[in-house]
């Protein structure tokens, strides 16, 4: 993957990067950002390598679409782990400059994906019983 550019080779890739990702890469909000979702994950040993890989897709060496994959493979990061902080990465980071890296890399950048909820209780079965006397106001039901 991209742990075989060197760094000449990274900063010449730095340098024809739109302001918006140049900033992106050494932005304090950023390197914040991947410390608050290592910190949430429990995972803080691994702050320096996903920033790594997050530098890798803001200079356009990784596709975003391929960042939950390398880091699940380049940490040995279970899936659900890898793909939660993916998702985490992508809203906080990525997509906060998701147009810069739609003109980099010529294709469009999906939405970072909304937390699961829980559907929304179904209505109950039994139907509620009219208050006694007539109701004037509705009509009969067949």
């Amino acid at each position: 993957m991209a742990a075989r550019y060197k760094k000449e080779q990274l900063w010449k890739l730095y340098e024809k990067l739109p302001d918006e990702l140049k900033e992106a890469v050494f932005s304090g909000e950023t390197a914040d950002s991947i410390y608050d979702i290592c910190q949430r994950n429990k995972i803080e040993e691994m702050v320096s390598d996903i920033a790594s890989i997050v530098g890798h897709v803001l200079l356009g060496v990784l596709p975003p679409d391929e960042f939950e994959e390398a880091i699940k493979k380049e940490l040995k990061m279970e899936n659900d782990l890898a793909k939660k902080v993916a998702q985490e990465i992508n809203r906080f980071v990525f997509y906060t400059v998701k147009s810069s890296l739609e003109e980099l890399y010529g294709a469009e950048i999906a939405p970072p994906a909304r937390p699961k909820t829980a559907p929304p209780p179904k209505p109950s079965e039994e139907k509620p019983k009219p208050p006694s006397g007539l109701d004037v106001y509705r009509e009969p039901i067949e």
